[in-house]
Order: C-alpha cells, then sequence, then structure tokens
C-alpha cells in the first residue's frame, strides 16, 4: 500500500503537555524535534482532507477544559512551551481528553472516530513507548488500521521508543513510515 488509506484520520496524542513530571526533561529532549515534524505533517494532512484529533490527558485536572490545558502548557513559563506552541490545536481541529494511558480508555474516541468514519489512524505523539503504545493497543482491538509516523512519536529514550514501535509492526500490524514518506504520499493524493 503506498498511499494513506481513505478513510484516515491524524492522532496527536498528549502533544499538549505541561512536561512537569519525572524525567521529563528525557522526553522533551525527543519530543521538540518529532514536535517540530509533527506540524508540518498536521497542515499537510489538513489540506489533504484528513480529521486531525487531539488526544489528550487531563493530567489530574479534573475540573479543567482542553482551552485551559492549551492555555497552560502554551505559556512562555511551562516547560512544555516549546512543544505545545508549535502544535496548537485549530478552530476545526477534534479534541478528546483522556484520564490514563490509553485514548480509547473512558473517553468518545471510538465514538468520534465513528461518527468522522474513519478506519485508519495515523499515530503520532508522546510518550511512543506509553500512551501512544496503549492507544494503539485499544485500537488494533478495536479493527482500526495503524500507521505509526515513527518520527513523529517520542518516548524517554531512544531504545524505548525504538521498542514500542516493533512491538506496534510486530503484534498490532502497524506500518511505520516516517512523515517525510508520509508527506510524499499526501502530496501525491
Amino acid at each position: 500500500m503506498s498511499k494513506v488509506p481513505p478513510h484516515s484520520a491524524l492522532l496527536l496524542i498528549d502533544v499538549i503537555n505541561d512536561f512537569e513530571f519525572p524525567e521529563s526533561r528525557k522526553l522533551l529532549r525527543y519530543a521538540v524535534p518529532a514536535a517540530r515534524r509533527l506540524s508540518r505533517l498536521k497542515h499537510l494532512a489538513k489540506d489533504a482532507g484528513l480529521p486531525v484529533i487531539y488526544v489528550n490527558d487531563n493530567f489530574g485536572r479534573w475540573q479543567s477544559t482542553f482551552q485551559e490545558q492549551i492555555q497552560r502548557c502554551s505559556a512562555v513559563d511551562c516547560a512544555g512551551h516549546p512543544v505545545a506552541s508549535l502544535l496548537l490545536p485549530e478552530k476545526d481541529d477534534y479534541f478528546v481528553l483522556k484520564p490514563r494511558h490509553s485514548g480509547f480508555y473512558s473517553t468518545s474516541l471510538d465514538v468520534l472516530l465513528g461518527f468522522l468514519g474513519i478506519r485508519t489512524i495515523l499515530l503520532t505523539g508522546f510518550a511512543g513507548d506509553i500512551c501512544v503504545l496503549y492507544t494503539a493497543n485499544d485500537a488494533y482491538m478495536r479493527s482500526y488500521g495503524l500507521i505509526v509516523v515513527n518520527d513523529c512519536v517520542a518516548s524517554e529514550s531512544e531504545a524505548g521508543n525504538r521498542a514500542a514501535i516493533e512491538h506496534m509492526k510486530t503484534r498490532l500490524k502497524a506500518r511505520s513510515l516516517s512523515s517525510r514518506t508520509l508527506t510524499e504520499y499526501l502530496k501525491s493524493s
């Protein structure tokens, strides 16, 4: 398969993130370059007509809204500012707040994907070996096709990220493509 399948959506997992947790500096080191690539990919995906869905942890802030999360994480004094400022949602983007690791656990993500007619998910975000992987597992169990955008996923270590992507490829039948490859596919669509 050389093109992005019809009925695909781009998922941005935990990209609006304050990065205020132990070991966050390790993740941020890889997240910033991934966010730069993801920002370009997001705009091309939108131009190609793919829905963009932010699937974001609420980080224990049960009374906050997604807009409050955006404001907090994009503030100049927030550790997550370098990433959040690159990936600010646009008015026509979708968002789902999640309470735990998987984007499907206790959320409306499956309902939203069904409403949009989505059959294939392009996975991006942080951390690749936790929230991206758990979301991929749950998507696979719901029979979604998976494409992991391997250079738009970051974890606290390169080894952990590689292992998560390999797991998605071998166990969840995900295609692993770079943002550059996807860019070419989207431009030719």
